[in-house]
């Protein structure tokens, strides 16, 4: 007799720690190769929770990644239907992809990170140089970590430093999953208009950096530049801010291993990659939607449907790795998928590594002390963002 098919699940969220992905994603995994799903709107699509099957499907040519295929695999008002804008290259698939990709490829090098880090290593201590006038009971998240990565994007954009916080707050608004469509229109309208004055303006006087030098290029429209733009802030801002609160939260929770790195300051390459595959903050994973019907998995996914990528879930795979509940910053076999994979891998990967690394390091040299202000469960989680993280981290430390 066949086993009866299992009924459609909708995207575990419920988490019994802070740390760890939803409870849900385990039996899951153990179950099939590929989950049954059912999106918020009742639409039928599929899930994975496993490693193998995660990085086959981010590579398969028959998936795409453009934004009008896309659903929502949890509930929000915020739907963006129509294509990409153009420029907004991460929604959009090849050659399209590529074509506005490589264009700013050179500026996210190995070697084009390490000449930024001195210029990182400024903002981090200037950010630490607020917290330490702040005082004890500062919120790192306001004081330190929402603050170093818009900061280095800015300077490499050429954003001036009176935008910068604004356009924070467009980015935060249009990653919550709550926001309400007038909320969003606001926001959007708020970062349009910014993108409207700056864009010209730097096309009559193009400056050295990312901008200047597509301009320069001469390759792309004025509306190019300005999808380009606002790529290139929304993929910086939130993202390696709330890994950064994270990961300081979790080391915080977790002492033995923050004394090993701080006993040991060369585990701390091998410490980022191990929060990164830890933590994955994109916990509503990564979505794909199907060209044509194809077989997958030892399924047939019809033309249209969504798979939904359970990154948090594929990173604690234990066919992948060995103990992937236990954080262990010694581990050296990485190959996570916490940036992504294939194609659409994190364009800035090495310099979101850059800037963990080196806001760790300097955070806890800066401060030994460290320590949460407030027991650990009145720390509130930003549960309905794209992105996970603290929304605020109380702080506290030795004189």
């Amino acid at each position: 007799m066949v086993d009866a098919p299992h009924p459609p699940v909708s995207l575990p969220t419920k988490r019994s720690c802070p740390f760890d992905p939803p409870d849900g994603y385990t039996p899951l995994r153990e179950q099939e190769r590929i989950t049954r799903m059912s999106y918020p709107d009742g639409t039928p699509g599929w899930l994975i929770t496993r490693h193998a099957e995660a990085k086959e499907l981010l590579t398969h040519k028959s998936f795409s990644a453009r934004q009008e295929g896309i659903i929502s695999p949890v509930p929000t008002e915020l739907a963006y239907d129509g294509p990409a804008d153009p420029g907004a290259f991460a929604k959009t698939d090849d050659p399209v992809h590529s074509k506005y990709r490589k264009l700013v490829t050179g500026f996210f090098t190995v070697r084009r990170t390490r000449q930024l880090a001195p210029m990182i290593e400024r903002i981090v201590h200037e950010q630490l140089d607020d917290l330490e006038k702040a005082g004890p009971g500062a919120d790192l998240v306001e004081v330190f970590t929402e603050s170093v990565p818009s900061r280095v994007m800015c300077e490499m954009i050429g954003v001036p430093e009176s935008e910068r916080k604004s356009l924070q707050r467009h980015v935060e608004t249009l990653g919550r999953l709550s926001s309400t469509v007038p909320e969003a229109l606001a926001a959007v309208s708020g970062m349009s208009g910014f993108l409207a004055r700056f864009v010209p303006t730097r096309m009559d006087d193009p400056r050295d950096d990312i901008l200047g030098d597509l301009i320069r290029g001469g390759q792309l429209t004025e509306q190019e530049l300005m999808g380009m733009t606002a790529t290139l802030i929304t993929g910086a801002f939130d993202t390696t801010g709330n890994m950064l609160a994270m990961g300081v939260y979790t080391l915080l929770e977790h002492p033995d291993q923050l004394a090993r790195v701080q006993e040991d300051p060369e585990l701390m390459g091998a410490a980022v990659e191990e929060l990164l595959r830890f933590l994955t903050i994109s916990h509503l994973g990564a979505s794909r939607w199907a060209l044509e019907d194809v077989e997958f998995a030892g399924q047939t996914i019809k033309k249209g449907e969504v798979v939904t990528v359970a990154l948090p879930a594929v990173n604690r795979d234990p066919e992948r790795y060995e103990n992937p509940d236990q954080l262990d910053i010694g581990r050296t076999d990485h190959g996570h998928l916490g940036l992504g994979h294939g194609v659409h891998q994190c364009l800035g990967q090495h310099l979101a590594r850059t800037i963990l690394r080196v806001g760790y390091e300097a955070l806890f040299d800066r401060f030994p002390t460290l320590r949460l202000a407030v027991p650990s469960d009145e720390i509130q989680m930003r549960d309905d963002f794209v992105h996970y993280g603290p929304r605020s981290l109380p702080v506290t430390w030795d004189d």
